[in-house]
Order: C-alpha cells, then sequence, then structure tokens
C-alpha cells in the first residue's frame, strides 16, 4: 500500500444497491454495502461512499465482486438516532471483478485519547485507541482502533499526543444498546491492529473535537 496517513484497500462482493448519501458543491455521493469475508469466514459489511463520477464508470450489480481503493473517513452523527461516530470508506478507485477478498489498512495518526486497557469475557487483553488522523484542508478524522494481547499492554503505556502507524483491517462488530428501556442492535465500526509503530513521542496534549 502507498506510505500516506490513510490508505485501505478492500476487495469483496456488492452487498446492496448504492444509495443517495448527499451533495457537497454540487457533486452527488452514494453509499453502498461490501461484504469482506476475513480468513475466520466471519463477513464484515463495510459502508463505501463514492461519487456519482466515479459510480456511473462502474457497472455494478448484486453479488458483483468489487475491489476499492480509498481513505478511511469519519464524521459526526447530530441527528439523534444511530451511532454517534459514523465510518465509511471514501473510494477514490472502485474496479470490478473476483478475486480474494482482501481488507487492508494504513494508517498514521495521534493518540487523541488515554488508551483503555480491558479484558474480554474469554480473558484476551485489548486496548482501545482513538485515532487523529489529519486530511487535506485542515480537516481530520477520528478512528476507533483496537489492539490485542501484548500488543495491547504496550499500546496502553502511549500518551496522548503520541504519534502511531497502525497496519491492520476495518471490521464491522454487532452490539446491543439500550435506549429508553429498549434493547437495540447496533453497528460499530473499528480497525483491528495487527501492527502498531511509534513515529513520534507525544509532547503536548491534546483532545479529541468530537
Amino acid at each position: 500500500m502507498e506510505k500516506t496517513n490513510n490508505s485501505i484497500e478492500l476487495r469483496g462482493v456488492l452487498a446492496g444497491r448504492p444509495e443517495y448519501s448527499h451533495s457537497v458543491r454540487g457533486e452527488e455521493y452514494f453509499i453502498f454495502p461490501l461484504a469482506v469475508e476475513r480468513l475466520s469466514g466471519v463477513t464484515d459489511v463495510l459502508n463505501i461512499m463514492a461519487r456519482r463520477e466515479l459510480l456511473e464508470k462502474t457497472e455494478l450489480g448484486e453479488g458483483t465482486g468489487i475491489a476499492v481503493k480509498g481513505e478511511v473517513r469519519s464524521f459526526n452523527n447530530r441527528s439523534g438516532t444511530g451511532s454517534r461516530l459514523v465510518i465509511t470508506v471514501f473510494a477514490m478507485e472502485l474496479t470490478i471483478g473476483d478475486g480474494t477478498d482482501t481488507n487492508r489498512v494504513s494508517l498514521t495518526g495521534t493518540i487523541c485519547k488515554t488508551p483503555t486497557f480491558r479484558r474480554t469475557p474469554m480473558g484476551r487483553e485489548i486496548c482501545d485507541v482513538m485515532l487523529a488522523v489529519n486530511r487535506r484542508y485542515g480537516r481530520s478524522d477520528y478512528l476507533p482502533c483496537i489492539v490485542w494481547g501484548t500488543l495491547a499492554e504496550e499500546t496502553e503505556k502511549l500518551g496522548v499526543g503520541t504519534e502511531i502507524r497502525i497496519f491492520g483491517r476495518l471490521q464491522s462488530r454487532r452490539y446491543i444498546k439500550v435506549v429508553d428501556g429498549v434493547q437495540t442492535e447496533r453497528v460499530a465500526f473499528e480497525i483491528s491492529a495487527a501492527s502498531v509503530e511509534v513515529t513520534r513521542d507525544g509532547k503536548e496534549k491534546s483532545a479529541c473535537e468530537m
């Protein structure tokens, strides 16, 4: 993958028709689900955002194999329904064709909240990290990451403001949230890290503006 702050490569199967999302400066954007299977057999269903112009160049049909290159993006959902932080993949390239399912993410960003170490009910070590990844024009994407095992123990020691590089995959996870006494199923998206490298120690603390 290219050495940029934010890059993702996916290959999977179209799991639903593109639907209109929004318009910016006269350009229309659509979103569609892509099903990507892990080696374990679990399938992640990821939301892909693409410009109308890009979609019109690509003949999409349900079940079509698609390769995607782009960036992982975030935005705040202020509607009051669903997840507060919405994670999508912004597609810069779409290619039709079958092949082995692929899910590779490379991020370089700054830890913007104190890492949280915990153990799963099965006893596995896990560390939650919120990474601020710079984008063009002074914007940043705030991306939730998880780190496992002994790497989680090391990551817990890193301070806010530390710059790190993460390689891993983008995954979806279903969970139950209780709202006004009613159980509601929701989906969270996070980067599962296979490796973490410190690229610059943090000297000044910062906070997420979310």
